[in-house]
């Protein structure tokens, strides 16, 4: 069944080790293989797929748009389809939360949007040196790996990673420890070996990084020493934006307004690939052409991304299934956490659960699989079990898919206790 892939596809391929079948369709919230067999999915193309596979409403605007001959591919030239996405994201999202925002489309994926935030902010302050927190998971191109604290993943480069320095993240020395406090005194000692850095960078929820949720008091004490000093603050949202919090910006509730934000993953709605990074309008400071890339200009995904926007966010009503799907799925975790010695944390549809056995996140993923359920790991040492379903994941299948993580649960424990 995999034999192709096996002779043909690099080894570095890494998610289908841990789904292994072939899959031929997909809608909503299920994938079928090509055996016919049924899977659940809360992993979302790793949080590209918010508003699941093939969503009705955005298909319809793809498709009609490929038949009438639109423009696919042009580059950062103007089109019908980004001007309508420019305007749709201005009047949907931007306009009703007071944000102002100059929008530029660095490139198709996350990792885009990160590297041009990060040149954007040197470019602007003059400085080279970035803040970035420790788990943190900005992508795998060279800057954005810079930023990253998986050891694995660094090692990858083959090069050394500078011009950043690692700072803890909120709770990372533990609850007691103040860890704005560390950071700041580290900015006031010009004998501290730090440079005063261009930017901080961070994820509201650290995704790949184990689910690590910063705290409001944190958010809020980390925006006002960016002020202090002159550092400019970058969210990096390309996960946890989009709606997978609850509010369409994973910082809203907090009260603090970052200078640049990356998004990406789900912002196409579609899966198709679209980033931006989105900086004040006194950050615009790039000369034309001086930052660029062949596939700025993804006008497919500019349909589809306008359709989501027009679809999901003109009210809160996917806010408030978020929110409520959001306690559902905490009240299973903190049942299974409550039977093997587990920590539950998130916010909204990105929730896990770290147990005291740190391989145990892996073998519920491995039974859950087998009974039809995709769910994947996260975390330094993939210790974490990750839910993070469709937004839109219909009541009955999200209880469905819980009760089969309760069932992989309970043969992975058992199996547990028996090796103990």
């Amino acid at each position: 069944m995999t034999d192709t892939f096996e002779r043909l596809e690099s080894n570095v391929r890494g998610y289908c080790r841990m789904f292994p079948t072939v899959f031929k369709t997909a809608s909503g919230a299920i994938q079928i293989d090509e055996n016919g067999d049924e899977f659940i999915d809360f992993f979302s193309g790793a949080g590209a797929l918010n508003y699941g596979h093939n969503p009705p409403a955005l298909k319809r605007w793809l498709v009609d748009y490929l038949m009438s001959d639109g423009v696919t591919h042009g580059l950062d030239m103007s089109t019908q389809a980004k001007e309508r996405f420019l305007r749709t994201f201005d009047e949907v999202i931007l306009q009703p939360r007071g944000l102002e925002y100059k929008i530029m489309f660095p490139g198709p994926t996350g990792t885009n949007a990160v590297e041009a935030a990060l040149k954007l902010a040197r470019k602007v302050t003059g400085r080279h040196n970035i803040v970035s927190f420790t788990n943190g998971f900005h992508g795998m191109t060279l800057g954005s790996l810079a930023l990253t604290g998986n050891g694995g993943k660094r090692a990858g480069a083959g090069v050394p990673l500078g011009n950043v320095t690692h700072m803890p993240y909120c709770d990372y020395l533990g609850t007691e420890a103040d860890t704005i406090a560390a950071l700041e005194r580290y900015l006031e000692d010009s004998s501290s070996g730090m440079d005063l850095p261009a930017a901080f960078i961070l994820e509201t929820v650290q995704a790949e990084g184990g689910i690590n949720v910063a705290s409001r008091t944190w958010l809020k004490a980390l925006a006002r020493l960016a002020k202090r000093f002159n550092v400019l603050l970058i969210v990096d949202d390309i996960q946890v934006g989009c709606g997978r919090t609850g509010p369409f910006f994973s910082f809203e509730p907090f009260g603090i307004e970052p200078d640049i934000v990356c998004l990406s993953k789900s912002l196409s709605g579609y899966g198709l690939p679209l980033a931006v990074t989105l900086m004040k309008p006194e950050l615009d400071v790039f000369n034309p052409g001086e930052h660029n890339g062949t596939f700025r200009g993804h006008n497919p995904a500019f349909v589809t991304a306008t359709a989501a926007l027009d679809e999901f966010w003109r009210d809160d009503a996917l806010t408030q299934k978020v929110n409520r799907d959001a306690r559902t799925i905490r009240n299973t975790l903190l049942d299974l956490a409550g039977q093997a010695d587990g920590e539950v944390r998130g916010r909204g549809l990105i929730q896990g659960v770290q147990f005291a056995d740190s391989s145990l996140a892996n073998q519920i993923s491995h039974e859950a699989f087998k009974r039809g359920l995709i769910i994947e790991t996260a975390g330094p040492s993939d210790e974490v079990l990750k839910t993070l379903p469709p937004l839109t994941i219909p009541s009955d299948v999200l209880e469905k898919g819980l009760s089969i993580l309760a069932e992989a649960f309970e043969a992975a424990h058992t199996k547990d206790l028996v090796a103990s």
